[in-house]
């Protein structure tokens, strides 16, 4: 009874209803809970961060970050150099302008943007040749090569071409020599479309694929852990098919597919 009384009277002199008192214990077992589900989250999800988080758990990104703060939850990061290629040293000014900073597209198939990233296993380079459609910002050409060159972009440029059935207006790139290629620059525009290319030492200028590669590693997991190259190879394509279909994409709000269905919904009801 005198600890009621006690709380009474400290409430009252501070000018707060008792019950507030016992707000802190409270918040601190309901903040476990939320811990729990957030860990849920990250054992499948492992490169979330808190806005994806609070987006799958349907809760104020603030309340999820601070959580996180709280009890060090921290999504695995992980920092890759893209290897300086010498086929690139020296060379001219870039003979295709970007053309795509001043677009914002509003619709799929208007631009498509393309990179490639090495996927070291057994002491060997794999390579890794994507597209991105800029609008949905799924993955709609994939290639895997033992070798970076001509071969492997036009690869995903084909690839892109086949599951799409579609013809973007641009395609754009970064300078490599790949994408210089005479090879690439021909089939490309024999296709119809416009190339446009980031200017020399400007990565941010395609940081879209940038970005994807640096979470699509975190979400591969470690190389180490497949046993052959073509567990390897079906582990990439069951990544990127996670990306597109489960992922959910912090500008979007949601995965790209999803994204990709709603236009194509809303666009269904307006004809």
């Amino acid at each position: 009874m005198r600890i009621k009384e006690n709380k009474t009277k400290l409430a009252k002199e501070m000018g707060v209803s008792r019950s507030s008192l016992y707000y802190k214990p409270k918040r601190d077992r309901i903040d476990l809970e939320i811990k729990k589900k957030i860990k849920e989250v990250m054992v499948k999800h492992k490169s979330y961060g808190h806005k994806r988080i609070a987006m799958k758990l349907k809760l104020n990104k603030k309340r999820i970050l601070r959580i996180m703060k709280k009890y060090n939850l921290k999504p695995y990061r992980r920092i890759t150099r893209k290897p300086v290629k010498k086929d690139d040293l020296g060379k001219p000014p870039v003979k295709y302008p970007n053309v795509i900073k001043n677009i914002c597209p509003i619709r799929p198939n208007v631009i498509w943007v393309t990179d490639f990233t090495y996927i070291k296993f057994n002491d060997k380079f794999n390579y890794l040749s994507t597209i991105m459609d800029l609008y949905t910002r799924e993955i709609v050409g994939v290639n895997v090569s033992s070798y970076h060159n001509k071969e492997l972009v036009i690869g995903a440029l084909k690839d892109a071409l086949k599951r799409v059935g579609k013809i973007p207006i641009i395609i754009h790139s970064d300078q490599g020599s790949e994408y210089d290629s005479e090879a690439f620059i021909i089939y490309a525009t024999l296709h119809g479309i416009t190339i446009s290319m980031s200017n020399k030492h400007s990565p941010w200028e395609n940081s879209f694929q940038e970005s994807f590669y640096a979470q699509f590693k975190v979400d591969l997991g470690f190389v180490s852990a497949y046993d052959t190259l073509e567990e390897l190879i079906e582990g990439i394509y069951q990544t990127i098919h996670y990306y597109n279909n489960q992922r959910i994409h912090t500008s979007l709000k949601m995965t790209p597919r999803e994204f990709k269905k709603k236009f194509e919904n809303r666009l269904h009801n307006t004809v």
